[in-house]
């Protein structure tokens, strides 16, 4: 079992920056690709950016160049670095984990973090 827990979301003005943490507690083995989705009010959740255990990652067309997934301490901790945010990128941000199809290929979700960007 894993358990993820998200946080570093808050109110930011356009332009600046913010990093989420995705904590992974548990049996973390069981995990193949670690990310983000976001759900913005009134939208359907969706992809932000992935990264798998041999390093392969992407990113949707809307953040490339801006966001920067990556993982430390042995895949403990999944980080979301967003820089020049915008007022779209406003939205509740959610980590995932997908584990291997011989652990059940289980999608475990954070409880999410809100993201606001607004001046």
């Amino acid at each position: 079992q894993v358990r993820l827990v998200d946080s570093g979301g808050g109110l930011v003005q356009p332009g600046r920056s913010l990093r989420l943490s995705c904590a992974a507690i548990g049996t973390i083995n069981q995990i193949k690709t670690m990310g983000w989705y976001r759900q913005a009010p009134g939208k359907d959740r969706e992809l932000v950016a992935t990264i798998t255990k041999n390093g392969v990652i992407g990113y949707a067309d809307s953040v490339k160049g801006r966001f920067t997934i990556s993982e430390a301490n042995g895949w403990n901790t999944v980080y979301l670095e967003m820089n020049s945010l915008k007022p779209e990128d406003t939205a509740v941000y959610y980590c995932n984990g997908e584990a291997w199809p011989h652990f059940g290929g289980i999608s475990y979700w954070g409880k999410g973090t809100l993201v606001t960007v607004s001046s």
